[in-house]
């Protein structure tokens, strides 16, 4: 198992940038592949992006691609998610998850992760 905390949520104009962090500690953090997921009041939780375990390939929703970008430290064992061009549709609790290895494209589903973080807000104001 490995416990993940995210930061680096709060409030953004639409346009603007934030960049959020997930900090892992437990099991060997470069194990893992790893995703970001959010979700809305009233809504299903849904995929962001996914990143493989030594960060050799990105896979993005149609949502994210072109604004977000997901990065990973494993020497510093953190995910990251660099959004720009945020959208007051971007609103969102965000919620970091860990997944044994699989094929990236296949690492949309929640139940392809086993592991998940309580999650930051991300606010996008218009």
């Amino acid at each position: 198992q490995v416990q993940l905390v995210e930061s680096g949520g709060g409030l953004a104009q639409a346009g603007g940038s934030l960049r959020l962090s997930c900090a892992a500690s437990g099991r060997a953090f470069s194990d893992y592949c790893m995703g970001w997921f959010r979700q809305a009041p009233g809504k299903e939780r849904e995929f962001v992006a996914a990143i493989s375990s030594l960060g050799s390939f990105t896979y993005y929703s149609d949502s994210a691609k072109g604004r977000f970008t997901i990065s990973r430290d494993n020497a510093k064992n953190t995910l990251y998610l660099q959004m720009d061009s945020l959208k007051p549709e971007d609103t969102a609790v965000y919620i970091c998850a860990a997944g044994h290895p699989n094929p990236i494209a296949t690492m949309t589903a929640t139940h392809k992760y086993h592991s998940w973080g309580q999650g930051t807000q991300v606010t996008v104001s218009s």
